[in-house]
């Protein structure tokens, strides 16, 4: 007589697959995992290509397919969960961890994300790519500032105080709108935290 039974199937993070049909739509994607392909059928329809899936991957392993990528031409940016992946991380263009815990140890990385923003990763890069205009502002600002403050240096119509309290004042200028504009922009495209509270109050 049977009493029970137990069927244990792996679990993905929360967004998983909205995520990836985002980042098939403008990259190249893989998978370097270092378990067995018993997941190959849950997902191979989520990547595609059958040479998307890479299983049982050492750590050199990763780091060399990474090479390989980037020996071709590529630029590659890797999602990473875990000490396994520390080699390949910092060989990547860009490394990503994905931390459950911010205050544990994490591989060296170029930018860390809370496991429980995962879903939010397409808008975080589109954030980064974002983000460049803003320095571009500030190098703009800089530039202005610069060049009507040599003006009146020029026409020696600055006192020494005034010139020493604006050379300051410029950096702060650029502290300061680097730090609002970036802060605007965060919460204009709803990554300032206040929207994931909504979403788990509901």
């Amino acid at each position: 007589e049977v009493r029970g039974a137990y069927r244990i199937e792996s679990s993905y993070r929360s967004g998983l697959a909205a995520v990836i049909a985002d980042f098939r739509r403008q990259f190249r994607l893989f998978l370097l995992s270092g378990d067995n392909d018993r997941e190959r059928e849950v997902l191979q329809p989520l990547f595609g290509e059958a040479q998307a899936l890479r299983f049982e991957q050492s750590p050199a392993d990763k780091l060399e397919f990474i090479r390989q990528l980037q020996e071709s031409g590529e630029k590659v940016m890797m999602l990473g969960d875990g000490l396994n992946d520390a080699g390949a991380l910092k060989r990547s263009d860009v490394g990503i961890v994905l931390s459950d815990d911010t205050n544990n140890f994490t591989p060296a990385s170029d930018a860390i994300l809370a496991a429980d923003r995962f879903r939010s990763l397409p808008q975080f890069l589109l954030f980064a790519r974002r983000s460049i205009r803003l320095v571009y502002g500030a190098y703009g600002l800089a530039l202005i500032y610069n060049i009507v403050g040599l003006s009146f240096a020029v026409q020696a119509t600055l006192s020494p105080v005034i010139a020493a309290i604006l050379m300051p004042a410029s950096s702060i200028t650029i502290v300061v709108f680097g730090v609002l504009s970036s802060n605007l922009l965060a919460w204009r495209m709803g990554l300032d935290g206040k929207n994931d509270k909504n979403h788990s109050a509901g």
